[in-house]
């Protein structure tokens, strides 16, 4: 966050980091007393007002192209969380490329280019958390061919295809494997049970019997 070059209140940072305020304080003194040069005050905010620099990274060309394509993807398609991480991973990475490895000045100036157009799903970032903290969830889906029903599933993984984002589960109701586009999930509730890995109903059982 600070590598961004703007001011950062402490505030801010808590809230994106999750932890508290006191924590936030604790962790700037412990940065400023090992030598990074962040200046600020409690209550007005901090920036840091020198690079940090770090061992370079040896990445090709071709490398760093990938690495811009795969980040703009994920910025137009991919939910908040993972937008804002996208942001940050380029930041962090056009910080330490030498300059003879950077397009003219910056990783931003190579030649790769992903237009504006949000793809995101209204529930991804919701689907993502249950799938890693094996939540149960309950559904209102909407099919292709404008059938609805409610269903309570298990999120195994998302996928994204390019042009649209689904999500593999175990469906309670069908009592098999079940792949839901996740722009037709009218509504999402995450239930307080958490599922266990059961043989015949894990996503690489699922990858197996394609």
């Amino acid at each position: 966050m600070f590598r961004g070059g703007k001011l950062c209140r402490g505030r801010d940072i808590a809230e994106k980091l999750e932890v508290s305020l006191r924590t936030i304080y604790r962790d700037i003194d412990t940065l400023i007393a090992s030598g990074v040069p962040i200046e600020g005050e409690r209550g007005v905010g901090y920036i840091l007002r020198e690079p940090i620099f770090l061992p370079p990274l040896t990445l090709t060309r071709n490398e760093l192209a990938a690495l811009q394509l795969g980040m703009g993807i994920v910025q137009q398609a991919a939910d908040g969380d993972l937008r804002e991480a996208a942001k940050r991973l380029l930041i962090k990475v056009d910080a330490v490329v030498p300059s003879d490895r950077r397009g003219c000045n910056h990783l931003h100036d190579i030649s790769i280019y992903v237009p504006g157009a949000n793809l995101e799903p209204g529930c991804l970032a919701a689907l993502r958390r249950a799938v890693i903290e094996r939540k149960l969830v309950e559904i209102d889906y909407m099919s292709l061919g404008d059938e609805a029903s409610t269903r309570r599933i298990r999120p195994l993984q998302c996928e994204y295809w390019g042009t649209a984002w689904t999500c593999t589960a175990w469906c309670e109701l069908r009592n098999d494997f079940r792949v839901f586009r996740i722009d037709r999930i009218v509504r999402f509730r995450e239930c307080a049970e958490v599922f266990a890995y059961e043989r015949g109903k894990t996503y690489n059982d699922y990858l197996a019997a394609l």
